[in-house]
Formats: C-alpha cells, sequence, structure tokens
C-alpha cells in the first residue's frame, strides 16, 4: 500500500503521517500489530479520519498524564460513561493527534505546563454506545504520554464527575479498571522499570 489506500488512490499527507505513526508504533510493540493494521487499514480508507461527522467511527486523541515523578496518573470519572479512564477527546478535524491529546488534557484537567512525547503510547478501539440520534460507532484512540512538569492541582470540568491521581502500580493491579487503561499502566511500569 505504498503511498495509495485501500482503493488504489493516492494517501492525502495526514494519512501517510498517521500511517507512518502506526507502524513506528507495530515496530515498537510487536504484540500489538494487529491493533495498529487495524488502525492502518482505517486511516487507508478514510482522509476524513479526524472528523466527528465520520459516522462510522474516527480519531480521537487521549493522554496517558503522568505526574513528574512518574508515578501517578491522572484519572477522569467519565461523565457519559461512567468508567475511571485517561484524559481526552475529539480530533474536530486536527491530524496532529498529540496535540490532541495535549489539548485535551489541558481542557480536562486545567494543569498547565504540559509535555507531550511526539510517539504513540498506546492504541485502543472501542464501541461508544448509541446516544441520543447519535448511532453507535467507533473511537479509534491515540494515546501519547503527556507530562506534567508544574502543579499538579487540577480542576474538575463537564466532562467528568471527578479527577484523580492514581498510582500507576494501583491501576495496573486493579481488576474493576477499564483493560485498556490497566494495560497502559502495565506498559508504563514495564518501560518506567530500569529508568
Amino acid at each position: 500500500m505504498d503511498g495509495q489506500d485501500t482503493a488504489g488512490g493516492a494517501l492525502e499527507p495526514q494519512q501517510q503521517a498517521w500511517r507512518a505513526a502506526f507502524e513506528r508504533f507495530a515496530a515498537r510493540h510487536p504484540e500489538r500489530a494487529a491493533a495498529a493494521d487495524r488502525f492502518i487499514e482505517f486511516v487507508c480508507r478514510h482522509a476524513d479520519a479526524a472528523h466527528r461527522e465520520l459516522a462510522i467511527g474516527h480519531l480521537t486523541g487521549s493522554a496517558w498524564l503522568v505526574s513528574a515523578d512518574g508515578r501517578r496518573v491522572l484519572l477522569t470519572h467519565h461523565r457519559k460513561l461512567g468508567l475511571w479512564l485517561q484524559l481526552g477527546g475529539h480530533a474536530d478535524g486536527d491530524a496532529d493527534l498529540a496535540r490532541v491529546a495535549l489539548r485535551e488534557a489541558e481542557e480536562e484537567s486545567g494543569l498547565t505546563d504540559l509535555v507531550v512525547d511526539a510517539e504513540i503510547f498506546d492504541l485502543d478501539c472501542h464501541a461508544i454506545p448509541a446516544r441520543g440520534a447519535e448511532p453507535e460507532h467507533f473511537h479509534y484512540d491515540v494515546r501519547f504520554v503527556v507530562r506534567a512538569t508544574g502543579s499538579e492541582r487540577f480542576t474538575v470540568g463537564d466532562e467528568s464527575h471527578a479527577l484523580a491521581w492514581r498510582e500507576i502500580a494501583d491501576v495496573a493491579a486493579d481488576a474493576t479498571m477499564d483493560a485498556s487503561v490497566r494495560r497502559m499502566a502495565r506498559t508504563w511500569l514495564e518501560a518506567n522499570r530500569s529508568a
């Protein structure tokens, strides 16, 4: 598929950038290659993948927001889903998903002095239930590490019931947590074991 979408047409620049990022992720995490392949297939079919108007699903950007010491992660008790999750949201047409993750982290936490890592930390495709006039659809969630470098005093926004700093080791061990959040906690702990 070098430079072409699955229908044989040329890929737009954002599709090429997304595909390259997903390929780098798969090279770093071969055990997650199938997830990366699913994302690659999706973005190669949909040049408008970053637009929420794409009814079957769309790209979203999320932040694995870690404390300065790397021991805690800021989670939100999501108002619509009723789960403790990472911060994040819709790309709203922004093809730079790291920037989306940083923007969402700032908006949802009120924190400043945040720094986003350039490379993808995790990928997760999940169904979003139908709500009102919006049908069930998929979020192709691209997750980045965002680091708190200043104050860790957050503000709870409209999209959350609550926010909380949680010990990452506790999140990894908590069987009641969302499976993808636990996966990110284990990935973080493994990557930072020798650091």
